[in-house]
């Protein structure tokens, strides 16, 4: 009988304890590769108590508690006791971290890049002392190379999601009855965090023009505010008093976080994606996944994944304007969404299975850990 293989343990490092897009596209090729190989064991460096931990703990991966706060001695200790084969960052800033402790590790090291950002120069530096850097789009690879990140050390992998989880179904009215709605009224969703990055200050712009051409849309805030900043607190509140000074308080919804959005998609017209930077947003895949049309704005990766004219619409960033045209030439023409359902599910089926992203990943991490530190 041949001796049974040790599975590689792969680390995974994390910031917040929250559950975002990056966490949870990170949990779903965790869970599939789980699921479908045996091939690897991991083990979590992350904050011990939160929404991120829950799933972690629900996926039998053990967390190794372990914050910012804590600083990088504590980290070194946690990376010690988890005795990872490879340590993975699941974030830029996490990834600048690793980066500055990979001379003092034993272990390879890499790293998510899950933002758009300008980079100082001694953050690029962090970032490349990592042997290898998972951009989540090529717009996202390219703004960085573009800036300094080494070009031999990015590689693209497109999150993936479950077309299981997140799949067209007939609506059946919850929904609407959660909000105590006239099932006729058509339902427009906007979900992801609280921000100015966001940009749904643009939709709440735009709502009034909406409303006139259809008066019984419903606008759904979907997401919690994470910054505590006084700018971040201010355009939250902007964005209630923009509807209230409108006369439009009884059409905007806020929902707050939501662990039902694959179900919540299955009853609703429309989603909208404002964003004024975005790398590869999460919700845009759930959306198509679910047959569900989009407009977003046309930045970062988005057009990665929206077919501007197939699968929805890419519109200019901070234009309220195309915004509302874009969204009423939709809501007014349910052939036209029943088409672009089509395409959007298709494109999903094609392009981002959660099974091509895990594999991608896993192979990126097999690629490093044969390697070594060849990349200096």
């Amino acid at each position: 009988m041949e001796p049974k293989t040790k599975p590689v343990r792969i680390a995974l490092l994390f910031e917040y304890a929250t559950l975002n897009g990056g966490e949870r596209s990170m949990l779903a090729c965790l869970d599939w590769l789980q699921t479908h190989t045996r091939d690897f064991e991991f083990v979590a460096i992350a904050p011990g108590e939160g929404r991120l931990a829950e799933a972690l703990a629900s996926l039998a991966i053990r967390v190794i508690p372990w914050t910012v706060t804590q600083g990088e001695t504590a980290l070194i200790e946690a990376i010690g006791i988890a005795e990872p084969t490879l340590l993975h960052a699941n974030s830029l800033a996490m990834g600048r971290l690793t980066g500055r402790l990979a001379d003092r590790l034993s272990v390879p090291t890499t790293a998510h890049l899950r933002d758009i950002l300008n980079l100082s120069n001694s953050a690029t530096a962090d970032l490349n002392r990592n042997q290898r850097l998972i951009a989540v789009s090529q717009a996202t690879s390219d703004h960085h190379a573009g800036r300094g990140l080494d070009p031999a050390r990015i590689t693209v992998v497109r999150n993936g999601l479950d077309l299981n989880q997140f799949q067209p179904r007939p609506a059946n009215g919850w929904l609407h009855r959660e909000l105590q709605l006239p099932l006729q009224s058509p339902l427009i969703a906007t979900i992801g965090q609280i921000g100015l990055r966001k940009g749904q200050d643009t939709l709440a712009t735009a709502a009034p023009e909406i409303v006139r051409a259809v008066p019984d849309v419903h606008f759904l805030l979907i997401g919690e505010r994470s910054s505590t900043k006084a700018e971040s607190i201010a355009f939250e509140q902007s964005i209630t008093d923009r509807f209230t000074e409108n006369g439009l308080s009884a059409n905007l919804h806020r929902l707050g976080y939501r662990a039902d959005i694959a179900a919540l998609l299955n009853e609703v017209q429309l989603v909208v994606h404002p964003a004024n930077q975005e790398p590869f947003g999460r919700v845009l895949l759930e959306a198509a996944a679910s047959g569900i049309p989009v407009v977003a704005t046309d930045v970062g990766g988005t057009s990665e994944i929206v077919v501007d004219q197939i699968t929805g619409h890419l519109i200019p960033p901070r234009d309220p304007e195309q915004l509302a045209s874009a969204v009423m030439e939709l809501l007014q023409n349910s052939q036209r969404r029943h088409s672009m359902s089509l395409a959007a599910r298709q494109r999903a089926m094609t392009e981002f299975q959660v099974d091509r992203a895990a594999l991608q990943l896993s192979e990126q991490w097999r690629d490093v850990i044969a390697n070594g530190r060849s990349v200096n």
